[in-house]
């Protein structure tokens, strides 16, 4: 396995957590916190999808380094950060199987 082969299977991992955190912040720890008043999971998970997007952020534009990307293709990548299922459609579309 080549190092660029080890940068993609590491941006496609932090891809796919950062989307997993973002739609269990949404899903479940901000409705724990606004309807059942349980606001310490939006802080647990809250602070790991911070940690995720941010690594995204730079695992993105490490990747438009790596694969030559356009800056159409990283202003998508970092557009998906803010979408649901974003990130999981980056990891499909952009990333070499």
């Amino acid at each position: 396995m080549s190092k660029v082969d080890t940068t993609i299977s590491a941006f496609r991992w932090v891809s796919i957590l950062e989307a997993i955190s973002f739609l269990l912040l949404l899903f479940i720890a901000m409705p724990l916190k606004y309807i059942w008043d349980m606001p310490e999971y939006v802080r647990i998970v809250g602070m790991a999808h911070g940690i995720l997007f941010i690594l995204y952020l730079l695992g993105g534009y490490w990747m438009f380094e790596k694969l030559n990307w356009s800056v159409k293709i990283l202003f998508i990548v970092f557009l998906s950060s803010i979408l649901p299922f974003g990130p999981f459609i980056v990891e499909r579309k952009y990333l070499p199987k």
